[in-house]
């Protein structure tokens, strides 16, 4: 995969396979400690013991429409590979929560890539599971969800394109604002 953001969209199509019907994202840059964090976590239906410690075998997947599962044994190489790691916790009837983690200036880290659009696909995508989205850039913070969203918008969808549109750039915005402050 080219970037992140990618990688992220791949996460969260596990979490919705699982039943989820709410979904944490964060993004945390910080290149002051050197260091980039991006969690998702659902409560989905989790996964068992034996589930968890097949889960970086590309030939192992829970889901019955392909025979292989490479989303997270791609994501923890890509890890590795840059000098971080991945980390799964999980409980059945509870939810998952991945957490992967790369040393942010290792010249094999991908680019972060668009997780702002990543993640308007993904509200448009599920209008009937909720997202909170939380971006963190060297200790200051921005973050979004769609409970605070619906009950802002009104009757208005938030898969409408305008609102779509709108996410977008409110999110764009915020992070680029976090780190243009970090700069002066």
């Amino acid at each position: 995969m080219n970037d992140l953001a990618l990688h992220l969209l791949d996460i969260v199509q596990n979490s919705l396979a699982a039943g989820a019907s709410f979904i944490t994202i964060e993004v945390d840059e910080n290149p002051a400690g050197n260091l980039l964090t991006i969690s998702v976590k659902d409560n989905g239906r989790g996964m068992s013991p034996e589930q968890l410690q097949k889960l970086s075998d590309p030939f192992f997947t829970s889901r019955t429409t392909r025979r292989v599962g490479l989303g997270v044994p791609l994501l923890r190489h890509t890890a590795e590979q840059s000098g971080g790691d991945l980390e799964v916790i999980s409980e059945l009837g509870k939810g998952t929560c991945l957490t992967v983690r790369f040393q942010y200036d290792h010249l094999d880290r991908p680019p972060l890539g668009d997780v702002a659009n990543a993640v308007v696909l993904m509200i448009s995508a599920n209008p009937g599971v909720d997202f909170a989205y939380k971006y963190t850039y060297n200790d200051r913070s921005y973050d979004i969800d769609t409970l605070q969203l619906k009950e802002v918008m009104g009757d208005l969808p938030l898969n409408d394109i305008y609102v779509m549109e709108m996410i977008e750039e409110m999110i764009k915005e915020n992070q680029s604002d976090l780190k243009v402050c970090q700069i002066q």
